[in-house]
C-alpha cells in the first residue's frame, strides 16, 4: 500500500522531489520504491523528462485503481475499530496552521487516541479545500472560502485574525495610511482567500499602493518587512511568527476577519477519528 502511495503522490505531483517532500522522504528513497512496484507489477509506471515526471499509459491504467486499494485499506482499519477513533487520518494544513495550530490540536488527539495514525498535506487553502470536497483528504486547517461550501462537508471556526499593518522599525513614524501611500507595498498574494480580504480593504479605503511584490507566503512577507524592503497588511496570524523580527505591528479596523478553521467530510468509514480531530481543534480555539 506505502508504495501504491507513493506512486500515486508522485502522479499527482508531476516531481519526485516534491512527492517525497510531502511523504517526509529522501528523493532516492521514493525513486527506490518505484523501481520496485514496476518490477513487480513488470509495467514502467512513469517517465521522467528533466525534472518532470509522468505516469506511462501503463500508469494511468492502474492509477483509479491504486487510489481504490489503498482508500479501501484505511477504511478497512477504521472500520474494524468498531467505531473507537482509529486508523490513518488524513489532513491538510496551511503553512501558518501547521506551526501555529496543528502541533497542538495533534498532541492533545494523539494523547487520547493513539491508535489514530496521521497524514498531513501542506498546501494553500483552495488546494486543500478542493483536496477534502473531492475526499483525497479527511479534513483540513484551512481559510475559510467566500462561499457557501458542499453539504457533504461541514465547517467549523478555530481563530479569527483581523488585519494589522506590519513596517520595519526603520520605517518614518507616520500613520499606517500615509505610509501605504509612501512605501513600497508588499502585497499577500490575490489568489489567496486571505489576500483577497486585503485587497477589499485597500480598495474600500481608497488606498493606491506602490505594487512592488506579491507573495503568498506570511513569514516570508513579513521578512521581507523586517529587512525594510515595504509594508504590508496581513492578517494577524497564529504564532509563533519569524523569530528576530522587529516590525511595528498596528490593528485596521476593517469588517472583515481572515476565519481560519477546519473543513471536513461528515460521513464515512473514518467518521469517528475525524469527529475526534475536529472536537481536539475546538479546545484549541484561544481568544485573540
Amino acid at each position: 500500500m506505502r508504495f501504491l502511495e507513493s506512486f500515486i503522490m508522485v502522479a499527482d505531483c508531476g516531481s519526485i522531489a516534491e512527492a517525497a517532500r510531502r511523504l517526509n522522504m529522501t528523493p532516492a528513497a521514493l525513486a527506490q520504491r518505484l523501481r520496485a512496484l514496476e518490477s513487480e507489477l513488470g509495467h514502467v509506471l512513469v517517465t521522467r523528462n528533466g525534472r518532470v515526471v509522468q505516469p506511462t499509459t501503463e500508469g494511468l491504467a492502474i492509477l483509479d485503481q491504486a487510489r481504490a486499494l489503498v482508500q479501501g485499506t484505511r477504511d478497512l482499519r477504521a472500520l474494524a475499530a468498531n467505531g473507537v477513533p482509529a486508523g490513518q487520518l488524513r489532513l491538510g494544513a496551511t503553512a501558518t496552521s501547521l506551526t501555529g495550530l496543528m502541533p497542538t490540536i495533534l498532541t492533545r488527539l494523539s494523547a487520547e487516541y493513539p491508535a489514530i495514525e496521521y497524514f498531513v498535506q501542506p498546501g494553500s487553502s483552495v488546494d486543500l479545500y478542493h483536496r477534502v470536497v473531492d475526499g483525497q483528504l479527511d479534513a483540513a486547517i484551512i481559510v475559510q472560502p467566500q462561499f457557501a461550501i458542499p453539504k457533504a462537508t461541514d465547517w467549523l471556526t478555530i481563530r479569527n485574525e483581523p488585519l494589522v499593518f506590519i513596517a520595519s522599525e526603520r520605517a518614518p513614524e507616520l500613520e499606517p495610511h500615509a505610509l501605504l501611500r509612501q512605501c513600497r507595498f508588499i502585497r499577500y498574494d490575490r489568489n489567496q482567500w486571505g489576500g483577497q480580504i486585503v485587497d477589499r480593504y485597500l480598495i474600500e479605503n481608497g488606498l493606491v499602493v506602490q505594487e512592488w511584490l506579491e507573495l503568498d507566503a506570511l513569514d516570508a512577507i513579513a521578512a521581507h518587512v523586517d529587512c525594510d524592503l515595504g509594508v504590508s497588511i496581513v492578517p494577524d496570524w497564529a504564532p509563533p511568527w519569524p523569530a528576530g523580527l522587529r516590525l511595528r505591528k498596528l490593528p485596521l479596523e476593517f469588517r472583515d476577519t481572515r476565519r481560519t478553521g477546519v473543513i471536513w467530510r461528515r460521513s464515512g468509514p473514518r467518521a469517528p477519528a475525524i469527529t475526534a480531530f475536529v472536537k481536539a481543534c475546538a479546545k484549541g480555539i484561544r481568544p485573540l
